[in-house]
């Protein structure tokens, strides 16, 4: 059992079985599920667990709870590896309230059918505070961080923010190292980056307390330096603003011509001087990794065979990745592929056109099956207008 403070214990399960979280990313250092305990005259328990790890979790609130009741359960978030085991707190400890917003409250029946809640639930809403004794938490609305219903809390004694989601990342505590942002990065923009604006919201908030220590729901508990740059890199990612120089080369390719053009402009852009080259192979990279180096960098270029009268399906999905996730404020290149008639360049370009302040830098490359003399030139010229 870890401490936080004198009276705020960790009480979360590190999950290393799991391959996929949510059924679509890859975890391969696994998942932190936090869970945190407020000893104090009043005890709260700070969200539950997943399933997945009820048993251990249970046998660590146990432990910290050294046989005393606890008096409320928070809830900022319903998300079930979060939630899972409300259901048997109120049957275990039947003094024990939830705590949480009114619209979680909505939700409680879509999880836990059977369980009767008349009675064991206090909704608070922004501005609410709840006294523990010495811990007094004041409640903070944080609505599509990234669920409607997320409330965040803050323990003016120890100057803690639970945070939910927010600053969460991928990877089990017992495989932390000292290299946050690399998976906070692709948890983020592929968790919560569609919700910039809603992140923007809730950091102008926590800016007005004075805040040491963040708590959140995956992931290492911040404070000092680590805390003052997973802010200062949440406040540049919220904005949609770009983190570092560089250029991503996002390629779909079926019989590898394209993927040649790709890998040729990126080794033009890196002769004439570009700083960062990324080039991915969007059928075998880790989709959620390119969609994380798309906001990272502040220019893509996007080459992808033609198909079906379209593009490429992995093409599609990148490109509809970006759109549901509000991708915004960056420069593009197009690359299309066509053994007969090239339609790739189109699809592209309509789906680059309906992001928001998105800029097309011409000319668009169009390749026959296989990369000519010509194409090189016209490679270099993009390279120049790109740089």
């Amino acid at each position: 059992m870890n401490l936080i403070s004198e009276t705020i214990k960790y009480i979360g399960v590190d999950d290393l079985d799991i391959d996929l979280f949510e059924s679509q990313y890859v975890v391969p250092e696994g998942m932190s599920y936090n869970s945190y305990l407020i000893d104090d005259e009043k005890i709260a328990v700070m969200d539950t667990a997943d399933r997945r790890k009820g048993e251990e979790w249970k046998k660590n609130l146990t432990a910290a709870l050294n046989g005393r009741q606890p008096d409320y359960l928070v809830v900022h978030h319903m998300e079930p590896d979060h939630s899972a085991l409300i259901a048997w707190m109120l049957e275990t400890y039947p003094g024990v309230q939830l705590v949480c917003s009114a619209q979680a409250v909505k939700m409680l029946s879509n999880f836990f059918e059977d369980v009767d809640f008349t009675g064991r639930v206090m909704t608070v809403k922004e501005g609410d505070t709840l006294s523990l004794g010495k811990h007094e938490l004041k409640f903070i609305g944080a609505a599509m961080v990234h669920w409607p219903e997320v409330i965040m809390s803050y323990d003016s004694t120890d100057k803690v923010l639970f945070s939910a989601d927010a600053f969460g990342k991928f990877g089990a505590l017992v495989n932390e190292t000292d290299d946050w942002a690399c998976e906070a990065r692709r948890y983020y923009f592929n968790i919560c980056g569609k919700y910039g604006t809603q992140v923007q919201i809730v950091m102008k908030k926590a800016a007005a307390l004075d805040v040491q220590t963040i708590c959140p729901l995956h992931g290492p508990v911040l404070k000092g330096e680590a805390l003052a740059e997973a802010v200062k890199l949440y406040d540049t990612w919220s904005k949609y603003e770009p983190e570092s120089e560089g250029i991503l080369i996002a390629y779909a390719s079926i019989h590898g011509g394209t993927a040649v053009a790709a890998e040729r402009l990126g080794e033009i852009l890196r002769e004439k001087g570009a700083k960062k080259v990324v080039v991915s192979d969007l059928s075998r990279s880790d989709m959620a990794e390119v969609i994380e180096d798309a906001f990272r960098y502040p220019t893509v270029v996007v080459a992808a065979s033609s198909y079906d009268a379209g593009v490429f399906p992995v093409m599609h999905d990148f490109l509809y990745h970006l759109q549901i996730k509000n991708y915004q404020k960056r420069k593009f290149a197009i690359i299309e592929n066509g053994s007969w008639a090239p339609t790739a360049g189109k699809v592209m370009r309509t789906m680059i056109e309906a992001l928001k302040d998105c800029e097309i830098v011409e000319p668009m490359v169009t390749i026959r099956s296989r990369m000519k003399a010509a194409d090189e030139a016209l490679l270099q010229q993009l390279a120049d207008n790109l740089s």
